[in-house]
C-alpha cells in the first residue's frame, strides 16, 4: 500500500502580515489569498524493518533513522520530523516504520507558502494512512502548531489554511488562534481574466522569511505606530480586494495591490530592497498597475497585475532583470489524499 497527499501553494492577494501574532491577537487580521497550480506532494510507504527513511526529492536530501517515538530536530528535514513527532505524541503513542518522499514545485523561501504547504501535505498523508479523525480546520491548526510552536518557526497563520482548504478565501484571524475561512464564489470569467492579468515573476533571489516576520511581530508587540497603522491599512485592503473580486471590478485590482504594497513595506525592514523596487518601478512603467512581493518579502516571487494586453510588454521588460516568469492557473481544491496499490 502507498499513501499519497497533495496540496497547492498560494499567492497572497491582500492583507498579508495581519495574520501574524500579536497583530491578529490584538486587532484581528484579515487576508485574501488564492491557491495556484503549483503543489507540494508527499508519499508514505509503510515498512516493517524498524526504520524511517525521509527523502526530500526536490532538495535531493535523504536520511535514514531508527524508528523511535521522537526524532531529533537537528536542522535536517525538520518539517518532516516535526509532523511525525506530533502524530506519534498525540495519536499513535508508538513508533512507526515507513519511507517518506516529498517534493515541492517551488523552492523554499520563494514566498508561496512552501513550508506550511509541505507541512499540511505530510500531515494529510499521515491522516490518510492512520485514519486520524481530523477535519480541515483541525489539520490546518495542527500544521500551524507544528511549525510555530513545536519547531518555533516564525510566521503567520494563513498558509496552512490556504493549503488545506484551497481556492479563493477571505480569512479572518482572532485571538486564541481562532480562524474563520470564508470561501469566495467568484465568477469563472473573473477568475480567468485575473489569471490572464497576473504575472508571477521569480526575482532569482530567495530570503529567510522568518527574519522579516520576527521584525513585524516585534513592531506589533511594541505597538510601533507606523507598523500598526500599516497593519490596519492592509486589513482594509483585504476587504477592498474581496469586494472588487466578487463584483467584477477588476480594473480596481492594480490600484488595490499598489495601495497594499505601499503599506506592506512599512510593517518591517527587509520587506523590499533596491532591486525589488527597481523591478516594480520598471513593471509599472511598462503597463502594470500594481503588484507586491509574495509572502513576507525580501526576495522570491513578485506578483504583478498587468490588465488588458499589458502583460506582454511587462513580461518583455522583466527579461532584463534575469528572473523568470512562472505559468500557473488558479485551483479550487486544497489538500487531497488517497491510497494506491
Amino acid at each position: 500500500m502507498i499513501i499519497r497527499a497533495k496540496a497547492p501553494l498560494r499567492i497572497g492577494l491582500a492583507g498579508g502580515g495581519t495574520d501574524v501574532s500579536p497583530y491578529s491577537d490584538r486587532y484581528g487580521g484579515a487576508v485574501l489569498n488564492a491557491t495556484v497550480s503549483l503543489y507540494a506532494s508527499a508519499t508514505i510507504e509503510p515498512t516493517d524493518d524498524g526504520k524511517i527513511t525521509l527523502y526530500a526529492a526536490d532538495k535531493e536530501e535523504l536520511i535514514e533513522l531508527d524508528a523511535t517515538e521522537q526524532l531529533e530536530i537537528d536542522g535536517q528535514l525538520d518539517l518532516l520530523k516535526g509532523v511525525y513527532n506530533r502524530v506519534v505524541r498525540d495519536y499513535t503513542k508508538r513508533p512507526l516504520s515507513f519511507r517518506m518522499t516529498t517534493f515541492v514545485d517551488s523552492p523554499f523561501g520563494s514566498g508561496l507558502g512552501t513550508s506550511s504547504t509541505i507541512t499540511v501535505t505530510i500531515l494529510g498523508a499521515f491522516v490518510e494512512w492512520l485514519g486520524l479523525p481530523l477535519s480541515d480546520y483541525d489539520i490546518a491548526h495542527l500544521a500551524y502548531e507544528i511549525e510555530r510552536v513545536d519547531l518555533e518557526m516564525a510566521g503567520g497563520k494563513q498558509d496552512q489554511y490556504a493549503a488545506t482548504f484551497g481556492g479563493f478565501n477571505f480569512m479572518e484571524f482572532y485571538a486564541d488562534d481562532k480562524v474563520i475561512v470564508n470561501p469566495l464564489r467568484i465568477k469563472s470569467e473573473y477568475v480567468s481574466e485575473l489569471a490572464f492579468s497576473i504575472l508571477i515573476y521569480h526575482t532569482g533571489t530567495s530570503r529567510l522569511s522568518s527574519d522579516i516576520i520576527k521584525g513585524q511581530a516585534a513592531n506589533f508587540k511594541e505597538k510601533k505606530q507606523k507598523s500598526v497603522e500599516a497593519g490596519h491599512r492592509l486589513k482594509e485592503q483585504a476587504v477592498m480586494m474581496k469586494e472588487a473580486l466578487l463584483t467584477g471590478k477588476l480594473d480596481k485590482l492594480g490600484e488595490i495591490l499598489d495601495f497594499g504594497w505601499k503599506y506592506k513595506k512599512q510593517t518591517a525592514p527587509g520587506v523590499t530592497n533596491p532591486f525589488i523596487d527597481e523591478i516594480y518601478d520598471a513593471a509599472k512603467a511598462a503597463g502594470a498597475t500594481g503588484g507586491k512581493i509574495s509572502g513576507a518579502g525580501g526576495g522570491g516571487y513578485m506578483m504583478l497585475y498587468a490588465p488588458g494586453n499589458a502583460r506582454y510588454k511587462v513580461a518583455k521588460t522583466l527579461e532584463q532583470f534575469g528572473g523568470s516568469l512562472k505559468r500557473f492557473t488558479f485551483t479550487e481544491r486544497g489538500l487531497r489524499t488517497w491510497k494506491a496499490n
